[in-house]
């Protein structure tokens, strides 16, 4: 999500030797909540994924796709290139700089339809990962930007899990839930943060997975 200062690039194995053996690959296609923001490798959100799967008997490669600071229209922009030949299916998790830049949601709504007709027409399955907005912009851009992902969703033929930060604001109170599973800035996970959210959401890149041809 959500620090611009700082950017994160793709995984630096080639895409050739990893996949030699011909294992799956799952683009997880986001921002820093994606990258990993302020976490050792081992503890970011692709390591701790790839663990969880590899623990749940699937066999792939999960590519981190994250860019600090990436907002909906950074997304669309990259979105061409990033799905190189090798990916077999993607995640998708952004919007939540757009929420923090106060960006109109027909903005964030247009840029991911951009993005889920890309991977459409790559021939690849979509896991959308929904952001939900804050009540400090009011009920009506609450709205607007939750209705996002499920209409998307749904006219794209994508799956979709709960949103990424569910599982911490919903395991206990919010002061709590920020003191015990986010980093001192308040936005982004802690690694018990992580290790939640991607219990929550391993079930769903399971279902993803099933649907690569």
């Amino acid at each position: 999500m959500l620090i611009a200062a700082l950017s994160a690039g793709l995984a630096a194995a080639p895409a050739a030797a990893r996949t030699a053996d011909g294992t799956r690959v799952i683009l997880a296609f986001g921002d820093s909540l994606t990258a990993g923001y302020g976490l050792p490798e081992a503890d970011g959100f692709v390591a701790r994924l790839q663990d969880w799967l590899g623990r749940h008997g699937a066999e792939v490669v999960v590519r981190n796709g994250g860019v600090s600071g990436d907002t909906t229209a950074g997304g669309a922009a990259r979105i061409g290139w990033a799905l190189t030949p090798e990916i077999d299916a993607v995640i998708v998790t952004l919007g939540g700089n757009d929420l923090l830049r106060g960006l109109p949601p027909e903005e964030a709504r247009a840029n991911l339809d951009a993005i889920l007709t890309a991977i459409g027409e790559a021939g690849l399955p979509a896991l959308l990962v929904p952001m939900t907005a804050p009540g400090n912009y009011g009920a009506d851009y609450k709205a607007r930007f939750d209705a996002i992902y499920p209409a998307l969703a749904e006219a794209h033929g994508a799956l979709i899990a709960p949103p990424f930060l569910a599982p911490l604001l919903g395991a206990t109170d919010q002061a709590e839930a920020l003191a015990r599973y986010f980093q001192p800035d308040r936005i982004h996970p802690n690694a018990a943060g992580v290790a939640l959210i991607v219990d929550a959401l391993g079930p769903h890149v399971l279902d993803l997975i099933a649907r690569i041809r």
